[in-house]
């Protein structure tokens, strides 16, 4: 295989839009997913925000630029030796790729909910996450684990996110706006449901949120109750008991309610922190070269990183940074082969 090739680990949306670039610019791409298929976590949703449009449009969309990248499935990298820009890489199966540069987008984990146990989790059956919430809008309905269509649900903001007990300060940055939109969408689906909205702060951040948060109260009625929820217990019916404090009134409230969704957030991917020689910054996810001007460049010279592999972000960002990243290695590589050409002018 000739030595024009840019290795892309990890397929979702930074990745497919890295690669496509890429493919543009004239590279020979080659795009290693552990997964069997790309995608990654867009896979899982129903639709996205702010205009929800459906996650399986914007895969499409992307795999449709892919052109003749070359696309390993089911395949991981478990070694990476040389440096720019002559890398080798060996993957799960036992090949081993040539590269001149390689771009790490091994995006997020979701935050265990398990681990707050006082919310129930994996204890509660009517206890889930935003994960499962969006695979039942997929499927095109929303039950209790009765089977019942439920009159009152609570989405729990920041499950997992600035909360020092399980020593993630940072905020997901997407859970606020995610919470809006599911919420809206399980009021379409079933028009009579009480949805609660158990908060810290708004964090509605980006174009057209704001939007949609007000969307949400005007036109949908979703409740947005400013406290933080101190325990969840299971009623002899299955329903849940929420003992939560009102921050605004400073007064503690019970809410009763049939499901309870916790919006979980995101955590760092560090699985090729070792393999790559990556650096993690103080929220566990990986570390750019500079926060300012070098935010898609890795601390190792011809690695470079995009999407949620260095923090929480929105698909759209996740998109764009990838495509950026693309740009860098274009720079980067264009410059390598000025350096090549300078030293066989000078022998």
């Amino acid at each position: 295989m000739s030595n024009n090739n840019v290795i892309v680990i990890g397929a979702g949306p930074a990745g497919l839009a890295a690669a496509g670039k890429l493919q543009g610019f004239g590279f020979d791409v080659v795009l290693i997913e552990k997964q069997a298929q790309v995608g990654g976590h867009l896979n899982k949703w129903f639709k996205v925000f702010p205009d929800f449009t459906d996650a399986s449009e914007i895969t499409a969309n992307l795999k449709a630029g892919l052109g003749s990248t070359q696309i390993l499935t089911d395949t991981t990298v478990t070694e990476i030796k040389g440096s720019a820009p002559d890398f080798w890489v060996t993957t799960s199966h036992g090949d081993t790729i040539n590269a001149q540069a390689i771009l790490v987008s091994t995006g997020y984990k979701h935050f265990d909910a398990s681990l707050k146990e006082e919310y129930g989790y994996d204890i509660y059956d009517n206890a889930i996450t935003s994960v499962e919430l969006d695979a039942m809008l997929k499927a095109g309905k929303v039950t209790t684990a009765q089977g019942k269509v439920p009159k009152k649900v609570a989405m729990i903001h920041c499950v997992g996110s600035r909360d020092e007990k399980v020593n993630n300060n940072y905020c997901s940055r997407v859970c606020c706006t995610n919470a809006i939109k599911v919420a809206i969408e399980v009021k379409e689906q079933n028009p009579d449901c009480q949805i609660y909205c158990l908060y810290m702060d708004i964090r509605v951040f980006g174009r057209g949120y704001e939007e949609l948060y007000r969307t949400s109260q005007e036109s949908h009625g979703i409740q947005f109750l400013r406290g933080r929820l101190s325990e969840a217990s299971e009623k002899p019916d299955r329903s849940l008991l929420l003992r939560l404090e009102d921050t605004l009134t400073a007064k503690p409230m019970r809410l009763s309610v049939d499901l309870m969704v916790l919006m979980v957030g995101m955590e760092g991917n560090p699985d090729l922190l070792d393999v790559a020689g990556l650096q993690l910054g103080c929220d566990r996810f990986f570390a750019t070269a500079h926060q300012q001007y070098s935010n898609n460049h890795s601390h190792r010279q011809g690695i470079f990183l995009a999407g949620a592999a260095t923090g929480p972000k929105a698909i759209m960002e996740s998109i764009t940074d990838g495509r950026s990243a693309a740009a860098e290695i274009a720079g980067f590589l264009l410059q390598q082969r000025e350096i090549s050409l300078n030293k066989l002018v000078c022998i």
